[in-house]
């Protein structure tokens, strides 16, 4: 698209150059054949590696080239097939590997996606959310407190409009925008106040503007300075994983090394041993290990997605595993999210509301008698206010169930339960703003702690205002009682403020409404001039019911040693019914308000912290406290937060959780982890995906490491005792492709284990390899390589020749180490408790892997290739005797291990 200076065109205009309406929007079929015509609203960054690419990657290995080399020297010598079958498996081994870091990929591809930003426009005249990427020109964009603009536009609506554009400008003041002016001469970037731009940050305020430009047509785009969501660093443990790999690799080097020393004094020949210990290193180094870390961390993100989960960074599955604390917001995440008016407070008087959610029915009662609220001027008065002074808006969902209307609010909840409450008393929004239509207004922010709009009234006009109870009663001078307007006195005020406590002790957010009569609005209104001497007209009482699931999810956490931990902007009694209805406490001795809060030192906090479970009246500024004094007490926490203001506490936390429905996309940027169902249960279903990751890593570290040191340890005592070498090098090679590859894959995809919640959170500086898994390994190892040297000096003493013994010992060894995967599946628990064919993937994997096992025995030409030999059903009774005592051995130690932690 050409490029145009929007800024010097009326906002009438713009719409007529791009066909769009400055209302309605453009249609869904415009907007989808705009997306076919300019493409996505994406920068286009740095592409990935072609297929061929990284299956070049894949013999840059040290260890690949000198498996290359090894059979360039057979083919030289004359020992085509060998040479050929090793050329084979290396392209084999080579292809899983480009499968597995291409599932990776496209999988945290996906994931990323999902995590992108949305936007909110107004297509076919309604408002829709839909993914920023795909946003076109002509499309008309709302804006608010936390947005980041998804685009470059024009604006065509501003209302006290303020935009950070450091990121663009390097201004370090948020701009004041106004829509109206036009510009008719040349102005640089940073002076467009009729303009926003893609990747700046909405501080204040709220806006409408039509998108002129997108992806790398827009400003950002074309200096290349977009913030970047996703970095590709190595995580903690996959560090871990590519030391231990490092060390596990020299240890292997040196003792094939050793192996190719022995071999050559016994008198082997030098090329056997030469193929014989480069085979055993490839064989024993874990060289899949990387790349099934990441699929088994890719695909568990996946599983997580499906549990309302997404995870921005893969250092964040790993941290879950390793939780202590989880800090969380009361309402959206512990409750419902719907808020209910169920008491009204007018006129000395206190009504009971009926209804549920946001279904525009119920009755309005005093005493137990119903009422007609039209018919009472207060009722009617406060319910009018409540309407009018209000961003939200109640529209059917489009779906129909029991036969009855489905309902949604757009907007806030506590501001929808308002419109609700006015809809079950006959008051509606858009018959209000037909005859006062909102003239002015001050936006809500969490200092003043208040809203105010402006409406035409009788005699002039009037301020309507909503906001906290303590706040509202100090701004107003007189109060609507007895259908007129007298002086607030003390004892007006103590029975308000005894009204508020008596609707908190029944969990009830509280909300007071007021109004001031003005003769005139400013053009830029303050809150200082126009929020005083306002006349009270009564409180309103909305309960968020908390969340069924949610109680259930504390009662896991504490099992799991997790400590639940609300913070509210709420006041102390509501918080303590929800906590205490929760089972988060029994008193109310582990609660901080935000102002006892104020009142500690640092130390004084992070003493206190370690014991309080509840944090009320408190601002989005004390999150970022608290976590600093759980952190001091060596915790590891996770932080809940939807605003732009909990970024910082977002970032500091080890987990920043971030609201996909209620949260801003600053919030959704800085977090670690974004909710899509805003549900406290989500969080504790991840906390278990991660400990159920981290253990299926560790469960293929085991049978890895346990394998591999057994074939090492195989050979390794054979030259030792003076035996004949019990494996060729071919032979080692087509194992290791049969068992590193599948079965591990399998292990990574285990079901969580009985007892995964019950367990206490891991130390993160707690090694991979610890001391019970070197035990088990150790066990493991020696088991195995008893059976296959066993059944080895078994066949040489008992059945015919070498060869026999080398395919007994090859097969006896491939058979234990499929077995050994499944006694891998739980370090604890036998296999028969889990279900020996609970994992479908271990399952497929086993069976393929004894497939081409059984191919190299039974189809003639690969025998030959192999040298092995055909088995008879007495071979096999031998094999699978020697075979199952790695097997047995495994499930005694569990119940030996079992009974030591118990």
């Amino acid at each position: 698209m050409e490029k145009k200076k929007w800024y010097a065109l009326e906002k009438k205009d713009v719409a007529e150059s791009l066909k769009t309406h400055l209302e309605k929007g453009l249609s869904s079929r415009q907007a989808e054949e705009r997306l076919k015509a300019h493409g996505y609203n994406e920068l286009i960054g740095k592409k990935g590696l072609t297929i061929w690419e990284m299956l070049l990657e894949q013999f840059k290995d040290f260890l690949v080239l000198i498996l290359i080399a090894a059979s360039l020297v057979s083919m030289l010598i004359g020992e085509i097939t060998d040479s050929a079958v090793i050329i084979l498996i290396v392209i084999l081994n080579a292809v899983l590997g480009v499968i597995q870091e291409s599932r990776a990929s496209k999988a945290l591809e996906a994931l990323q996606k999902m995590a992108a930003p949305e936007a909110k426009v107004i297509r076919d005249g309604h408002i829709v959310e839909v993914p920023a990427r795909e946003l076109v020109p002509g499309d008309l964009v709302l804006l608010e407190a936390g947005n980041y603009v998804p685009a470059d536009l024009r604006l065509v609506e501003s209302v006290n409009l303020k935009i950070d554009e450091a990121s663009l400008t390097g201004e370090s003041v948020p701009v004041e925008k106004n829509a109206d002016i036009v510009y008719q001469e040349e102005m640089p970037l940073g002076d467009r106040t009729n303009s926003a731009f893609m990747g700046t940050v909405v501080t204040y305020g709220r806006g409408k503007g039509i998108v002129v430009s997108t992806g790398m047509n827009t400003e950002i785009g074309m200096i290349a300075e977009m913030l970047e969501s996703y970095q590709e660093e190595e995580t903690p443990l996959q560090k871990k994983l590519a030391e231990l790999g490092k060390i596990l690799g020299i240890a292997s080097l040196a003792i094939c090394g050793a192996v190719f020393v022995l071999g050559l004094i016994r008198g082997v020949p030098a090329l056997e041993m030469f193929m014989t210990a480069v085979s055993l290193a490839v064989a024993a180094i874990p060289e899949g290990l990387p790349a099934i870390v990441t699929i088994v961390l890719a695909l568990g993100m996946q599983r997580m997605v499906k549990r309302h989960s997404i995870i921005k960074k893969l250092h964040a599955v790993e941290t879950l595993g390793s939780i202590t604390v989880i800090c969380s917001d009361k309402t959206g995440t512990l409750t419902q999210n719907e808020m209910t008016v169920t008491r009204i407070y007018t006129d000395g008087k206190m009504y009971s509301v009926s209804g549920e959610g946001y279904r525009p029915y119920g009755e309005f009662t005093l005493d137990k008698s119903k009422i007609d609220p039209k018919a009472d001027p207060h009722l009617k008065l406060l319910l009018t206010i409540g309407t009018l002074c209000n961003d939200s808006k109640l529209e059917e969902s489009g779906t129909e169930k029991d036969s009855e209307k489905s309902w949604r609010i757009l907007g806030d909840p506590t501001e929808g339960a308002l419109v609700v409450a006015a809809a079950k008393a006959g008051i509606y929004t858009e018959d209000l703003a037909r005859t006062m239509p909102r003239l002015q207004e001050i936006p809500f922010d969490s200092d003043r702690k208040r809203m105010t709009t402006f409406h035409p009234a009788d005699h002039g006009y009037v301020a309507y205002v909503k906001g906290a109870p303590d706040v509202m009663l100090g701004l107003s001078s007189t109060i609507y009682k007895g259908g007129k307007v007298v002086p607030l006195t003390s004892e007006d005020k103590k029975k308000i403020m005894d009204a508020n406590r008596e609707m908190a002790t029944r969990a009830l957010r509280v909300l007071a409404l007021a109004y001031r009569n003005l003769d005139s609005i400013p053009g830029e209104p303050r809150p200082e001039e126009i929020e005083k001497d306002m006349t009270f007209v009564g409180l309103v009482g909305m309960i968020d019911p908390a969340r069924p699931e949610a109680k259930e999810a504390i009662k896991i956490c504490k099992q799991a040693g997790i400590r639940p931990v609300m913070i509210t902007g709420d006041y102390k009694d509501t918080a303590v019914a929800i906590a205490k209805e929760l089972g988060m406490i029994e008193d109310e001795t582990r609660v901080l308000t935000g102002a006892q809060l104020d009142e500690l030192s640092d130390e004084e906090l992070a003493a206190a912290a370690s014991d309080v479970s509840v944090y009320a009246r408190v601002s989005p500024v004390h999150k970022l406290k608290i976590v600093d004094a759980i952190k001091k007490n060596k915790h590891i926490a996770a932080m809940t937060g939807d605003g732009v203001n909990d970024a910082p506490a977002l970032k500091k936390a080890d987990i920043g959780v971030a609201m996909g429905i209620t949260g801003t996309d600053v919030a959704k940027e800085t977090a670690d982890m974004i909710l899509t169902d805003d549900n406290f249960a989500s969080i504790v279903a991840a906390v278990e995906e991660g400990r159920v990751i981290y253990s299926n890593i560790r469960k293929f570290i085991f049978f890895l490491l346990s394998c591999n040191i057994a074939e090492i340890l195989i050979i390794f005592v054979a030259m030792l005792t003076g035996l004949p070498v019990p494996l060729k090098p071919i032979q080692l090679l087509w194992l290791n492709l049969l068992t590193d590859a599948f079965p591990a894959l399998a292990l990574g995809m285990e079901k969580r284990e009985p007892d995964i919640m019950k367990r206490p959170p891991r130390d993160p500086d707690e090694p991979i390899m610890d001391k019970r898994m070197k035990w088990q390994i150790a066990i493991q190892s020696t088991f195995m390589t008893v059976a296959v040297l066993g059944v080895f000096v078994y066949a040489l003493n008992f059945e015919n020749g070498i060869q026999t013994a080398r395919t007994y010992a090859f097969t006896t060894l491939i058979f234990s180490e499929l077995l050994r995967a499944y006694t891998s599946r739980s370090e604890t628990f036998s296999v028969f408790e889990i279900g020996f064919f609970t994992n479908k993937y271990m399952v497929g994997g086993t069976i393929i892997s004894f497939l081409l096992l059984l191919t190299v025995i039974y189809v003639p030409y690969l025998r030959s290739v192999f040298d092995t030999i055909f088995l008879s059903f007495h071979d096999w009774d031998v094999i699978v005797a020697f075979g199952l005592i790695p097997f047995i051995a495994a499930e005694v130690s569990k119940v030996f291990l079992r009974r030591h932690q118990n």
